[in-house]
């Protein structure tokens, strides 16, 4: 059975290790043997462990988990020359991956907090001769997406990576308004995960602009609660969300 090896020992470390703990054998690295081993508890199965100080990644499968803003410090704690480094981190460019760790080769991966479910949408870019491994890999724990270019992972950052967020203020503020109108506050939040679970199926083969239409009668009160959304430039909002997150991805690349 191949090792996959998790540099980095948090929940998306954890999420991924989910989906391939099955079938690939699991090897974690990171600075505590104590958190290492509450992984290896919730992940369920047994795995190696190593602390991060001189560990030889030498021809080894990486998926780096760490914080983007400790790239430097790991790469002065790990050695060696990895086969494939799989990146997860927001943010941090392939050049800097390079520069910083000197794998054979790199790709990078953006999931989104689904992956703790099996449902992330992953998008990957990098070295295409990995990109049918990747998406392997990957797929392992979601729907992957390979990419042509770094700015398009980036857009896809803002899009799918920090989406869940998005749509959970959306979320909470539909089943707000229905406690507003008088609806029992665990009435309406129940209804409100059915929508989404009904709508995840369905934006899944036709386009949003159909489903619109097809809810959406002359006069009726789908018309009248859109126009409301119009109003309060819900449209341009999201819109405008995406600008500032991906934005803010390519800032932190600098």
């Amino acid at each position: 059975m191949k090792t996959i090896t998790f540099i980095g020992n948090g929940n998306m470390a954890l999420s991924i290790a989910k989906g391939l703990k099955n079938n690939y054998k699991i090897e974690v690295v990171g600075r505590s043997l104590e958190k290492m081993e509450k992984f290896e508890k919730e992940l369920g199965v047994d795995v190696e462990k190593a602390l991060m100080d001189d560990f030889n990644v030498e021809d080894k499968t990486l998926i780096f988990c760490v914080k983007p803003a400790n790239v430097d410090e790991v790469a002065t704690r790990i050695s060696g020359k990895a086969r494939v480094i799989y990146s997860v981190l927001a943010g941090t460019s392939l050049q800097k991956l390079r520069q910083n760790l000197h794998p054979h080769a790199l790709v990078r991966a953006m999931p989104n907090l689904a992956a703790s479910v099996g449902k992330s949408m992953t998008t990957l870019t990098g070295d295409e001769e990995f990109k049918d491994e990747a998406q392997e890999l990957l797929g392992a724990i979601g729907t992957t997406l390979w990419l042509s270019s770094e700015k398009e992972l980036d857009i896809a950052t803002a899009l799918a990576g920090s989406g869940p967020a998005y749509l959970t203020l959306i979320a909470e503020a539909l089943a707000d308004g229905a406690v507003k109108q008088g609806m029992r506050r665990d009435d309406a939040m129940a209804t409100m995960r059915g929508l989404f679970e009904g709508f995840g199926a369905l934006i899944q083969d036709i386009h949003p602009a159909l489903l619109k239409d097809a809810v959406m009668s002359p006069g009726g009160t789908t018309a009248a609660g859109y126009s409301a959304l119009e109003d309060g430039n819900v449209r341009a909002s999201c819109m405008n969300a995406i600008e500032s997150a991906y934005k803010k991805a390519v800032e932190l690349s600098k």
